[in-house]
C-alpha cells in the first residue's frame, strides 16, 4: 500500500454545475500518522478552459495561479521543481507516485562550492499536481518530505487527481492557465479574466542573478562568461568540473563591453518567451557578427541565438517536457555524429521555426524525432564561427547523459581558441534529412 492519499475526492467536471461537493476525505492510510502532517485539506485544480479536478492538498495551503504544463519525467522531481525554466507554472507529473525518495539537502557539494545541489536555490514552479504523493520517504540523502519542502517554500500541491487525464487534455488542446486552489477557496471557480498569465511578465529577470559572480576563479581552464537567463545549477557545475573559470552575468548585462576578457560565451536556459528580451537578442547579434570565439546556447540560450541569427521562434501547442525526447543529429561536430539518435532531457514551450533555407552561415544541428521541431543549430565552416545551440539539456539533471560530452567539446574549443587560435571543426550536414524535416513540419 502506498503511504499517500489514495483516491481523488471527485472526478473532473467541465462546468461548475457538474462539480461534486468537496468533502474532507476519510480514506487516509495509517502510515500517514507517522509523518508530520497538518489536517487534511481539500484542493482543486481549475483550468481556464473550464475543467476542474478535485483532490487533497499537500505543501503550502496558499492558492496559486500559473500556466498548467505536464512533464513525462519518471524520476528527478526535485530537479524539475527547482529548474528555473518552470517559473510560474503549475507542474503536472505523469509519473504515478511523487515523493517516495524525499528531498535532499540543497547545500553545495565540496567540489563545486557556490553551486546548489539541486537546480537552483529553491522551488521554482508555482504549484505541483500529482496522482499519488508519498508522505513517507526513504533515501540516504533525504532530509525532509516533499510535503514539508513545498510548505517551506510556499508551493501548494494537489494529490489524488487523474494526472494522465489532465495530460491528455493539455496534449490535445494545448497548455492552459490554471489555479491550484486550497481549502475553502477550492470551491471557487475563477472567471476567465482572473487567471494570471506568467508569459506576460519578464520571468527571466526574476530568476537571473542580480549581480555578476565568479565560480572556480583559480582554475586553469578557459575563461567563460555565462549570460544567466535562469541557469540550472548542473550547467554551471558541468563547466566548473572541466576546470573552466566561470563568470555568471545578469540576463541584461552588455557582454560586448567585456567580451575581450573571455575565451567563450555561454547562453543558459530560462523561462518564458525569448522575444520578451529583444534588447539582449540585439546584443547577441552584435557578438555573433563581431566576435570569433566559441558560443554555446542551451534551451532559452539556443532560442536567443536563433533570433540573433535572423531565425524565428514560435509557441508550441504543449511543448516538450520530459527525459525521453529522441533527437536526430544532422551534423557532426566534436562528440556528436551525424545520423545518430540521442535521447535527451527537455523543458520548453517555444522553439525555433524550421525552414528549408536557414540564414547564411547556419545549419540545423538536431531535429526532434517525434515532432520534427528544431533541436539544435550550428554555424557552418564557411562562417568562420564556432557556435552551437541546442534546445535540449546536455547537462540533464535529471535525464539521460547521451549528449553530456558536448560540454567537453565546448570547453576544449574555448581552451584551443585561448591558446593558439582555432580552426573550425569539420562539419557534415545531412541536407536531405533537414529538408525532409522542414517539409514535415510545414
Amino acid at each position: 500500500m502506498s503511504s499517500s492519499i489514495l483516491r481523488p475526492l471527485a472526478h473532473s467536471a467541465k462546468t461548475a454545475l457538474g462539480r461534486r461537493a468537496l468533502a474532507t476525505p476519510t480514506n487516509v492510510h495509517p502510515s500517514m500518522l507517522q509523518t508530520v502532517l497538518p489536517a487534511v485539506v481539500p484542493a482543486a485544480l481549475h483550468l481556464k478552459t473550464g475543467e476542474s479536478y478535485y483532490g487533497t492538498n499537500f505543501g503550502s495551503t496558499n492558492s496559486k495561479y500559473g500556466e498548467t504544463v505536464f512533464s513525462t519525467s519518471i524520476t528527478s522531481y526535485t530537479d524539475s521543481m527547482t529548474d528555473p525554466s518552470y517559473r510560474g507554472q503549475l507542474l503536472v507529473f505523469t509519473s504515478p507516485m511523487i515523493g517516495n525518495y524525499g528531498v535532499p539537502s540543497n547545500s553545495p557539494l565540496p567540489e563545486t562550492p557556490g553551486i546548489p545541489f539541486l537546480e537552483s536555490e529553491g522551488i521554482q514552479c508555482a504549484g505541483v499536481v500529482v496522482s499519488d504523493v508519498a508522505l513517507k520517504y526513504s533515501h540516504y540523502q533525504a532530509i525532509e518530505s516533499i510535503h514539508e519542502w513545498c510548505a517551506r517554500h510556499d508551493v501548494p500541491g494537489i494529490s489524488g487527481v487523474d494526472t494522465r487525464a489532465i495530460t491528455t487534455l493539455l496534449r490535445d488542446q494545448g497548455t492552459t492557465l490554471g489555479r491550484l486552489a486550497v481549502g475553502d477557496e477550492a470551491e471557487y471557480v475563477p472567471k476567465a479574466d482572473e487567471y494570471w498569465d506568467p508569459s506576460k511578465e519578464n520571468l527571466i529577470s526574476q530568476v537571473s542573478t542580480k549581480e555578476p559572480y565568479q565560480l572556480n576563479p583559480n582554475g586553469k581552464g578557459p575563461k567563460i562568461a555565462v549570460l544567466d537567463f535562469g541557469s540550472k545549477a548542473n550547467i554551471l557545475r558541468s563547466l566548473v568540473k572541466r576546470d573552466a573559470r566561470v563568470t555568471v552575468l545578469p540576463w541584461n548585462y552588455d557582454f560586448n563591453a567585456v567580451r575581450d576578457q573571455y575565451d567563450g560565451l555561454f547562453l543558459s536556459n530560462g523561462p518564458g518567451d525569448p522575444t520578451s528580451i529583444m534588447e539582449t537578442v540585439h546584443r547577441v547579434t552584435k557578438t555573433i557578427n563581431e566576435w570569433d570565439k566559441p558560443i554555446f546556447g542551451i534551451c532559452m540560450g539556443h532560442q536567443i541565438l536563433g533570433l540573433a541569427a535572423g531565425m524565428e521562434t514560435y509557441r508550441m501547442t504543449f511543448g516538450n517536457r520530459g527525459h525521453n525526447q529522441p533527437v536526430l543529429a544532422l551534423a557532426s561536430s566534436g562528440s556528436i555524429k551525424a545520423g545518430r539518435v540521442y535521447v535527451t532531457s527537455q523543458n520548453h514551450q517555444y522553439a525555433i521555426k524550421l525552414t528549408e533555407d536557414f540564414p547564411a552561415g547556419w545549419a540545423p544541428f538536431f531535429i526532434n524525432c517525434n515532432d520534427s521541431s528544431v533541436e539544435g543549430i550550428i554555424s557552418t565552416p564557411e562562417s568562420g564561427k564556432h557556435i552551437w545551440g541546442v534546445q535540449f539539456h546536455p547537462e540533464s539533471a535529471g535525464g539521460p547523459l547521451d549528449t553530456h560530452p558536448m560540454f567537453t567539446d565546448y570547453v576544449q574549443a574555448c581552451a584551443d581558441k585561448s591558446a593558439s587560435g582555432m580552426a573550425t571543426s569539420e562539419l557534415k550536414v545531412d541536407t536531405h534529412a533537414a529538408a525532409a524535416a522542414a517539409a514535415a513540419s510545414a
